[in-house]
């Protein structure tokens, strides 16, 4: 299955086969990244990954997809000189990070997308997840995001092997 992302108006719908659906993307719109820190959420098709969740906010999402808990002390590095770039962390963690135990509701639910990882290129842009959009939709920091029912809703529809297409 091909998850499709695209803009929409003044905003961004993604579609799973059931009808497109409003989402969030990032303040600096699709396009080509340009490096960490950008705001772009990145033009192309990538792997859907894994699922991550809150434990202590929702329990674990129905899909065929690997499922992980998030621990308080998880983080993922957005550091472009460190080893672990664009990696999972656990904190405290000395080079430049990303909590994910998060006290908004952003990270309740997180699909970690295939985006600069294999190869990791120091600098490409790091962190680009499917999450829990804010209730306005507000942009995100390059990740795409939908309502947490519609979030669910997809997951059970995904495998190993799915793809994200973000699209212009």
């Amino acid at each position: 299955m091909e998850l499709v992302v695209k803009k929409s108006g003044n905003g961004a719908t993604l579609d799973w086969g059931a009808g497109e659906r409003r989402c969030a993307i990032g303040r600096g719109g699709i396009g080509v990244k340009g490096g960490e820190g950008d705001g772009i959420t990145p033009i192309g098709i990538f792997p859907i990954r894994r699922v991550l969740y809150r434990p202590d906010r929702v329990s674990p999402p129905q899909t065929k997809l690997p499922v992980s808990p998030i621990a308080e002390d998880d983080g993922w590095c957005d550091a472009p000189n460190d080893a672990n770039y664009n990696k999972p962390v656990k904190l405290p963690y000395a080079a430049s990070h990303e909590r994910m135990w998060r006290e908004d509701h952003l990270y309740d639910v997180v699909v970690i997308l295939g985006f600069n990882d294999d190869p990791v290129i120091a600098g490409k842009g790091s962190a680009i997840f499917l999450h829990v959009a804010r209730a306005d939709y507000g942009p995100t920091e390059g990740c795409v995001a939908l309502s947490l029912p519609d979030l669910l809703a997809v997951l059970e529809t995904l495998s190993p092997g799915d793809t994200i297409h973000i699209d212009q």
